[in-house]
């Protein structure tokens, strides 16, 4: 589900309750070794609140780590799930064209 490398990563297909912890440990494997890492959302096609509670943890692994991180095409219902929770401030989001906050 995650591709690519060198500071720029590919989510794609679905994100929910039943994938959210593989793609948890994949990511960990992947986006995690120091330099700053851009994961682009633009191939997910569907999402639940798994996929918010995802992009938190991530973003809580990367700070942790002393590692900036950011997000970019994040899809409608993933912003609108975000805005739901209140959390949308806490994702590190930037359209990749515009640089809008999720």
């Amino acid at each position: 589900m995650i591709t690519g490398g060198d500071g720029r990563f590919r989510l794609e297909g679905r994100v929910d309750m039943n994938n959210a912890d593989a793609i948890l440990r994949e990511g960990a494997r992947q986006l995690f070794n120091g330099r700053p890492a851009t994961i682009d959302l633009g191939g997910v096609t569907a999402v639940d609140s798994a996929a918010v509670s995802l992009l938190l943890e991530w973003q809580r692994t990367a700070a942790a780590a002393g590692q900036p991180i950011q997000f970019v095409n994040l899809p409608a219902a993933l912003r609108s799930l975000a805005e739901l929770y209140g959390v949308s401030d806490l994702i590190t989001a930037a359209d990749s064209s515009e640089g809008k906050k999720a």
